[in-house]
């Protein structure tokens, strides 16, 4: 059994779900050296998240978008503001998605179904770029 753990960083992309699971497989090319094991993804944000989704109609992530925003607009009236309007409703965002996916690992190659993809979910309107940390685990 093997531990390897990589620090990632995306690169700042306005508010909306964007797909990073070609960015993560280039950053922890052992995947590839792994017939079996695990995949864990931790984002070291509280105002972003991570989620696994279709990746292959861009209406999806338009819609969870809209979706997620209509159930933490930012009219709502948060107590927490300082940083800005968008901030609360943010944060909210993150924790009904969190900060973290596991994945398997089968064979080289992460276990993700024929149509999904790894999404960062960015809440802010600029959040800046976004510090993930990957571990695998296998042999």
């Amino acid at each position: 059994m093997a531990w390897i753990q990589r620090h990632l960083q995306l690169k700042p992309r306005p508010r909306g779900f964007h797909l990073v699971t070609s960015e993560i497989l280039q950053a922890i090319p052992e995947i590839s050296e792994i017939r079996v094991g695990l995949c864990h993804l931790f984002l070291q944000h509280t105002s972003a998240s991570l989620s696994i989704n279709e990746n292959a109609d861009s209406d999806v992530p338009l819609d969870l978008e809209n979706s997620l925003s209509s159930i933490a607009p930012e009219s709502f009236p948060y107590r927490h503001t300082c940083e800005g309007p968008d901030d609360m409703s943010a944060h909210v965002k993150s924790s009904l998605l969190g900060c973290t996916c596991t994945i398997p690992i089968e064979a080289g190659r992460l276990c993700l179904g024929t149509w999904q993809g790894i999404y960062l979910c960015e809440h802010r309107n600029r959040g800046g770029g976004r510090r993930l940390v990957a571990t695998l685990w296998g042999e």
